[in-house]
C-alpha cells in the first residue's frame, strides 16, 4: 500500500525539480516554494535550476539567496538556514548518506544547520551533519565535513580553517532579480 503523504511529496519533489525551477519568474517559483518548502523566510530568492529532495524538511531563513544550480537534500533530515545567507551556484548541501563500513549499505545522516550571515561559495559540499556558525564562509569548492565555527572561513577537501572573518557584520541581503 502506498503512503500517502509519500507519495504527494514525491509528486511535489517531481513538479517543483523537473518544472517550477525551469520557470522564469522567480515570484512563481516563490510562490510555488511557499507551499513546498518547511518555511521560506521573507525576501528570500532561490534562482533557477535549484533542486530540492524532499522540500518538506528545507527550513530557510529570511533575505537567503540561493544560487542556480544548487541541490539541498532534506530527505530523512533537515536543513535550517538561518537570515541573510547566500549560498554559491551549485552548491550541494547533504542530509542522507550510506555508511561504508556497514554490511548493509546502512543510511546514516544528520540536519544541516546554518547560521545567519553564512557565505557558502560556488560548488562546495556540506557533508550531512554538519553545523555551520554564524558569519562563517565556505570558499568555492570546498567540503566541509566537521563544524565550522562562527566567523571562521574555511578552504579546501576536506574543509580546514584558512583564516578568520569579520565579526561586525551588518549586511542585509535583498538580491530580487525578476527574470533569474
Amino acid at each position: 500500500m502506498i503512503n500517502s503523504r509519500l507519495f504527494a511529496g514525491t509528486i511535489l519533489s517531481w513538479c517543483y525539480n523537473n518544472l517550477w525551477t525551469h520557470v522564469p519568474s522567480r515570484s512563481l517559483r516563490s510562490l510555488f516554494l511557499k507551499f513546498y518548502l518547511g518555511r521560506t523566510g521573507q525576501r528570500t530568492n532561490v534562482q533557477m535550476r535549484c533542486r530540492f529532495l524532499n522540500g518538506r524538511k528545507v527550513e530557510l531563513g529570511a533575505r537567503n539567496v540561493i544560487n542556480f544550480g544548487c541541490l539541498l537534500d532534506g530527505r530523512k533530515f533537515k536543513i535550517v538556514t538561518g537570515d541573510n545567507v547566500s549560498i554559491g551556484p551549485e552548491a550541494t548541501i547533504l542530509t542522507l548518506g550510506h555508511d561504508p563500513q556497514s554490511p548493509s549499505f546502512d543510511d546514516r545522516g544528520g540536519d544541516v544547520i546554518i547560521g545567519d550571515r553564512v557565505w557558502i561559495g560556488y560548488r562546495a559540499l556540506v557533508m550531512p551533519g554538519v553545523t555551520i556558525g554564524e558569519g562563517a564562509v565556505v570558499a568555492a569548492g570546498a567540503v566541509v565535513t566537521k563544524d565550522v565555527e562562527p566567523f571562521t572561513i574555511v578552504a579546501g577537501v576536506p574543509a580546514k580553517p584558512i583564516s578568520k572573518r569579520n565579526t561586525e557584520l551588518t549586511y542585509e541581503l535583498d538580491y530580487q532579480p525578476w527574470l533569474v
